[in-house]
């Protein structure tokens, strides 16, 4: 059998088993899912507008759909639905590696699209839709056609490696790792259980944007975040940081942008408490901020 030939099989073969695991999502902004198991479907949060949609599967049926639970931060939402025959797709047992040939396979409500590429790279990061870095992506070449966010990636037996989630231009696109930690997210929004990462409540600007500013105003340049607006009642608020002070640490990690203020919120409970230390003009000052509910 010819090369020509093995790859022709092999994408019969796919489409053939990904393909009914596949679903198109209207009523939103459009975009596809997978069927994760019986009643489920996972797709990304950016799909997501409101609680219900309509859900096409492979064969032309349709079902409503109603949101089960969501990761807004890390663009990942779970709907429940009546699957019917659709299978659950099969998860790979072994991560997807540089080189790696993968198969992306979507659809758009009036039949099965399948592409094929490489992974061309690994542990790549993206804007999430509220701004926050979602870093360990698997970038590859399957082409995809708009609206295929929330679809599968897979590898040359058929099994997910990646649920496609962002197109990062000139042919690369960007899939979340099916990996034990998704499975874990995903079971967590099964259960209704909707990821809250904590949050500071304030408004920041880069780090260049601080130092001009204090150089307007004579004082020597700081790698920091400048905070820029505090919400009322917020965890800032009640440790009392000000709007104008330079947060330079955040949980023992040393600030020097915006992300670096995601990430060491990213190891706090819901309910924990961080160490904050800042400038505010030449004085050096360090609060706890809790984020407990205020009593």
């Amino acid at each position: 059998m010819s090369t020509l030939d093995e790859l022709e099989s092999s994408f019969s073969a796919v489409i053939d088993k990904v393909g009914p695991s596949v679903v198109h999502l209207g009523g939103w902004r459009g975009g596809a899912g997978v069927v994760v198991g019986s009643g489920a479907v996972l797709t990304n949060a950016h799909n997501v507008r409101g609680d219900s949609a309509t859900v096409t599967f492979a064969d032309g049926h349709e079902a409503e759909a109603k949101l089960a639970g969501i990761d807004v931060d890390g663009d990942l939402a779970v709907l429940t639905v009546d699957t019917g025959s659709a299978a659950a797709i099969e998860w790979s047992d072994r991560p997807a590696t540089i080189g790696t040939a993968a198969f992306a396979v979507t659809t758009s409500g009036s039949g099965t699209r399948a592409t094929f590429g490489f992974v061309s790279s690994v542990a790549r990061s993206f804007r999430g839709p509220r701004g926050r870095r979602i870093s360990g992506s698997i970038e590859h070449t399957a082409p995809l056609a708009p609206g295929s966010s929330g679809s599968a990636l897979v590898d040359r037996d058929g099994r997910l490696i990646g649920l496609n989630t962002n197109r990062v231009g000139s042919g690369f696109y960007l899939a979340l790792p099916a990996d034990e930690a998704l499975k874990n997210r995903i079971s967590a929004l099964q259960r209704g259980v909707s990821a809250e990462r904590p949050t500071l409540g304030v408004g920041i600007a880069p780090s260049w944007v601080a130092n001009r500013m204090r150089r307007a105003v004579g004082l020597p340049e700081r790698e920091g975040v400048l905070v820029r607006e505090v919400e009322d009642g917020s965890p800032a608020q009640r440790a009392g940081i000000r709007e104008g002070d330079l947060i330079v640490e955040a949980g023992g990690k040393q600030i020097v942008e915006p992300d670096d203020v995601y990430d060491a919120l990213g190891t706090v409970a819901a309910n924990g408490t961080i160490q904050v230390k800042f400038v505010r003009g030449a004085e050096e000052l360090s609060v706890e901020a809790s984020f407990a509910p205020a009593s």
